[in-house]
């Protein structure tokens, strides 16, 4: 309960698993049914860059600002959201951007543009090429306007078939971290926001009844035994919604913890899973943060290539080229 996100809002690890997050939530669109999100660890929802908390770490200057300075093409897609939503948005800013507004033409929602929507706006929706106002580096606010004018409209000739929504549910159990993310989201009717452990919603939200959908899993690891926690979290999701996919971001500071994590995954029987992991240098130092992973339980199809791509990006924008340094993607279980 001490873990403030607020210090390491837009580092590597953010864009790592954002940029990885925007591809899988995108794989959901490409079928015209709903799909369901839980986000289990939330947080506010969106971060100031320019608060005390993140000047004080600077991490943003070495994360997010630099990629935006530098714009690598696997990255375009996750770093048009990010200039289009102003403040540095957290996982349920980015999956509600990503998120199909309730009606949304089926024909026409996909022609070239990518609905960004503004969080606590509702359906409204904006398009990413809209003309930005100030905000993240240089690019647009999260004041930005919505309502007619600025959305993003299918061709004319397009049939007109509706759709019904798409969901989000978030888990934020910070009493301090809530009250914002509530306010963030407090009239969209497609978000909802629970004052409770996410590792509690495995079971209780679980299945969805949209049949198909996304479990974000990203707790702060802070007790020693949180691999193991996640481990458990992911066998009592999956036993309730096997055909989900999950997603799980976990730090690298040494190997033999990774290892064992994938270890017991492995031994859990859950068929299907990979992991895409990302090394700023050698795994070596235990006291420092020296990549991350994000684990896939029934991944999308090519998502093992794309993500090393992206992941790839990632590195090449914002490593030192120190030892050690790469990224690689391991199968832990076949399908």
């Amino acid at each position: 309960m001490n873990y403030r996100h607020a210090y390491h809002a837009g580092n590597f690890a953010d864009c790592f698993k954002h940029a990885l997050l925007a591809d899988l939530v995108d794989a959901f669109a490409r079928k015209p049914t709903p799909y369901f999100v839980l986000d289990t660890h939330a947080g506010v929802g969106r971060y100031d860059l320019e608060d005390d908390a993140a000047r004080r770490t600077g991490e943003a200057d070495a994360g997010i600002r630099r990629l935006l300075a530098s714009q690598p093409a696997p990255l375009r897609r996750y770093l048009d959201l990010v200039r289009s939503l102003g403040l540095y948005p957290g996982s349920p800013t980015l999956i509600r951007a990503l998120m199909r507004p309730a009606g949304a033409n089926l024909a026409g929602e996909r022609h070239g543009r990518c609905h960004t929507v503004m969080p606590g706006a509702g359906p409204a929706s904006t398009p990413c090429d809209a003309e930005p106002d100030k905000g993240v580096d240089g690019g647009p606010s999260a004041a930005m306007t919505t309502g007619a004018d600025r959305r993003a409209r299918p061709p004319k000739s397009a049939p007109m078939l509706m759709r019904p929504a798409d969901r989000l549910a978030c888990c934020e159990l910070h009493p301090e971290d809530v009250i914002p993310l509530r306010r963030l989201f407090h009239h969209d009717p497609q978000v909802e926001v629970h004052f409770r452990s996410g590792w509690d919603a495995l079971k209780a939200l679980l299945p969805p009844r949209e049949k198909r959908g996304l479990v974000f899993i990203d707790p702060p690891f802070e007790s020693q035994d949180e691999f193991a926690v996640v481990t458990e979290g992911l066998k009592r999701g999956h036993s309730r919604f096997s055909h989900g996919v999950f997603a799980a971001w976990y730090p690298i500071k040494q190997r033999a913890a990774v290892r064992g994590f994938h270890a017991n995954l492995k031994m859990t029987g859950i068929r299907d899973i990979i992991a895409i992991e990302l090394y700023l240098r050698a795994p070596t130092n235990a006291e420092r943060l020296n990549g991350c992973g994000l684990l896939v339980i029934n991944p999308p199809y090519r998502f093992a290539e794309q993500g090393q791509a992206i992941a790839d990006a990632v590195l090449r924008g914002l490593g030192q080229d120190e030892s050690g340094a790469g990224v690689d993607v391991i199968r832990i279980a076949d399908e």
